[in-house]
């Protein structure tokens, strides 16, 4: 008999990863983006473990429709190089979620994942949509609320 306890390491052959489905439309981004980030993580399964992928898959549409507090559509920047000099692109928070509001949920949510191979991993469990169609009906993704 062995006196000694271990703890249970699950692999990612073990896991079984479902589909959930985010609606934006009203909901604040960054509240959202937190309770995103927590499912690709795998944080609300009994079997979290860090090192490992365990999280489920997520389907976020409205992403347009979502809604940021405060002064933060003027005064929020999102900001990106182009690697030559002299690159700096700035953009506002209203001009980014009148052009492509995906790539604001994005970054909302991969700024709330681990940095590196395994955030990576994350992040393409993620499948963002500006309107309420998506093609992942065949994967029966089930609606979460926020």
């Amino acid at each position: 008999m062995s006196l000694t306890k271990s703890t249970e390491s699950i692999t990612g052959d073990d896991l079984n990863k479902s589909w959930h489905l985010v609606d934006l439309d009203g909901a604040t981004l960054g509240r959202a983006a937190t309770r995103i980030a927590t499912i690709l993580r795998g944080k609300h399964t009994p079997a979290y473990t860090p090192h490992n992928d365990c999280g489920d898959f997520v389907v976020v549409v409205n992403s347009a429709k979502a809604v940021l507090t405060g002064k933060k559509l003027d005064q929020k920047m999102y900001r990106h190089h182009t690697q030559f000099p002299g690159g700096l692109k700035e953009a506002t928070a209203r001009s980014v979620f009148a052009t492509k509001s995906e790539e604001a949920v994005t970054r909302a949510v991969r700024g709330m994942l681990p940095k590196g191979p395994l955030g990576r991993q994350m992040m393409r469990k993620l499948k963002v949509y500006p309107g309420a169609e998506h093609p992942h009906g065949a994967q029966n993704p089930q609606p979460l609320s926020l």
